[in-house]
């Protein structure tokens, strides 16, 4: 199997097998992981539709602004760790470093989120960054971080409202 056939989100699983059935319809997420790793190819490709309809209906915005994005590009997903959010449970945490280049930069962000599963779904409802930095250098911590998107804005003024 070729690199290129694997799915973004990290699980060496062919995309066509992996994210792109969640993607699709044609099954659902069966943890807070598979969903975590969904919805960060999800984000990758810019599927609004998708993120939305996967985001807990009392946190959803209105609408996913990519643009801010500039030239952005998501590379890979790892997760650091995670608790419970497993089939048999209704919540999870789930703590992940996404990368991605900017200006030919390899930059992380470290986040943990939160899920929760309603009527035999998981949902994601929320999400505290912990730091955002390049690979190898010291990172911003938290909030206050520049937004990885490269808009000059602090995060929680930018993608993190």
């Amino acid at each position: 199997m070729s690199s290129d056939s694997l799915c973004l989100c990290g699980s060496n699983i062919d995309k066509e097998q992996c994210c792109a059935q969640l993607h699709s319809g044609a099954r659902s997420a069966a943890t807070a992981e598979a969903l975590m790793r969904s919805r960060f190819t999800a984000y990758a490709q810019h599927n609004e539709s998708y993120l939305l309809e996967t985001w807990d209906s009392g946190k959803r915005p209105d609408g996913i602004d990519f643009s801010k994005e500039g030239d952005v590009e998501w590379t890979r997903l790892e997760i650091v760790g995670k608790k419970k959010g497993g089939e048999k449970d209704s919540k999870g945490i789930v703590e992940f470093k996404a990368y991605y280049t900017l200006e030919g930069e390899e930059y992380a962000m470290h986040e943990i989120s939160r899920f929760v599963k309603k009527a035999g779904r998981w949902l994601y409802l929320d999400g505290m960054v912990k730091s955002v930095g390049k690979v190898g250098q010291q990172s911003n911590q938290g909030r206050n971080a520049p937004c990885p998107c490269g808009s000059g804005k602090k995060f929680k003024r930018c993608c993190g409202k």
